[in-house]
């Protein structure tokens, strides 16, 4: 189990619950020591290998289709229940994951809401650096809300959480109508020299030394200064964006990214609220099945896109 002694850190095993530490456990069986020294085709192979020890089968009722928007390979996941779109983009550091690995949590999104779900298989790092998956975000977005003109929900976890929000910046005040955001434990670009990338630098499953690493993979030449595509905190107007939930955990580096993203678009006058989930480590999702935490969690999120989607607002 973790410790760490960094001022100001948690004590993980008081925090974490033993359903966690499971989840936790199961996980890391997957990463031997030397995993950091790994490239980065063997690290997807062994990411791959686990997102399917996690998987869960597609509920009935869900019917999908995969084509491709230009070079960008999609999934869309259908029950025929609503014309509302949830636009999904997985997490994996901008340099992990697919179609795929998110598969089951794109199955059920659908199935819980009724909406559609569209789940993009952006381009990774390093063959492609940054703007290429924001580039095909923006362009998966824009083709979903021109084939189906209905309330769109941009939604994702980590990477995909990034990738998101930065969609949400850059195509406020178009012919696009994004109905509300769901970040789950996004990296929005905050400073990695304080708060909780301090605080939880030795977290389980993502740490502070993680975070640099999928960084320097991302960019060439370093993280773009004042770059909203790249790290939406960045931005200096927090105006005009869509009803946000924003959903992190408490064990994880990245967590005040989320309370600081809800500050800046509070300060603007938009709607907002921050989640920061007790005891949760990053990735959770993928315990949702195994976690009463994490299943407690993901239906929060499941309601979160449901009621943006149909235009509620129901938090205070």
């Amino acid at each position: 189990m973790n410790h760490t002694t960094l001022e100001g850190a948690m004590d993980y095993e008081q925090i974490i619950d033993a359903e966690t530490w499971a989840f936790i456990g199961k996980t890391l069986a997957h990463y031997p020591a030397d995993a950091a020294t790994w490239s980065v085709p063997k690290n997807r192979e062994v990411y791959d290998n686990m997102s399917r020890v996690f998987a869960s089968q597609r509920p009935a009722g869900v019917n999908t289709e995969d084509r491709h928007i230009a070079h960008i390979p999609v999934r869309i996941y259908e029950t025929g229940g609503h014309d509302i779109t949830i636009i999904y983009f997985h997490g994996g550091g901008f340099i992990l994951g697919g179609l795929d690995s998110h598969d089951g949590v794109c199955a059920e999104l659908c199935a819980r809401t009724g909406y559609r779900v569209v789940a993009v298989d952006y381009r990774l790092a390093p063959e492609h650096k940054h703007p290429a998956a924001f580039d095909d975000s923006y362009q998966a977005t824009v083709w979903a809300a021109d084939r189906w003109r209905q309330p769109i929900v941009l939604a994702g976890d980590s990477a995909g959480g990034n990738l998101a929000a930065a969609v949400a910046h850059a195509i406020r005040g178009q012919e696009v109508s994004i109905a509300g955001q769901v970040l789950i434990y996004p990296g929005l670009g905050g400073n990695v020299d304080e708060g909780s990338y301090i605080t939880q630098a030795n977290a389980p499953l993502l740490t502070r030394d993680e975070v640099l690493y999928y960084t320097d993979v991302r960019y060439d030449g370093g993280r773009p200064a004042g770059d909203v595509t790249a790290s939406p905190l960045d931005d200096s107007d927090f105006t005009g964006l869509p009803a946000t939930v924003i959903v992190s955990a408490q064990c994880d580096p990245l967590s005040d990214d989320g309370r600081h993203y809800r500050d800046k678009i509070h300060a603007a006058g938009g709607k907002v609220v921050w989640i920061n989930e007790d005891g949760l480590v990053h990735g959770y999702l993928r315990a949702r099945h195994s976690v009463e935490r994490a299943r407690a969690s993901f239906s929060r999120i499941v309601e979160a896109a449901r009621a943006l989607g149909a235009g509620e607002w129901p938090y205070t």
